[in-house]
């Protein structure tokens, strides 16, 4: 299975297909992804543990265990950990490419923007 350890946390590939991308994301107390977008694809995002503050193009709103964001290939959008246990969520990327350099980041707190 395939792991990445980030600066803001870690993440792990659950399936990697031809149609789609599965990944397991926890993201650390204080920690946030860059804002970000993708070209070839979009992606939904299910809370299971903790509150995350998503952010899709103007829209800010905390997520909640059970709660599901849905990001459009193309949408500006990043989770933040706001709170002081790890939030963990489950990513299901759709469309035709799923590599990690289809990461275009607007905004990066570890300068890999």
């Amino acid at each position: 299975m395939e792991h990445d350890i980030r600066p803001w946390g870690e993440y792990w590939v659950l399936e990697d297909a031809p149609s789609h991308k599965v990944k397991r994301i926890q993201v650390n107390p204080g920690g946030r992804l860059s804002l970000q977008y993708h070209f070839k694809r979009s992606e939904v995002w299910t809370i299971v543990s903790g509150v995350g503050t998503i952010t899709i193009n103007d829209q800010i709103k905390e997520y909640t265990p059970g709660q599901v964001a849905e990001i459009p290939q193309g949408a500006h959008h990043r989770i933040e950990n706001k709170t002081s246990e790890p939030v963990i969520f489950i990513e299901v990327q759709y469309g035709t490419y799923f590599g990690e350099d289809d990461i275009v980041r607007i905004q990066d707190d570890y300068n890999r923007a």
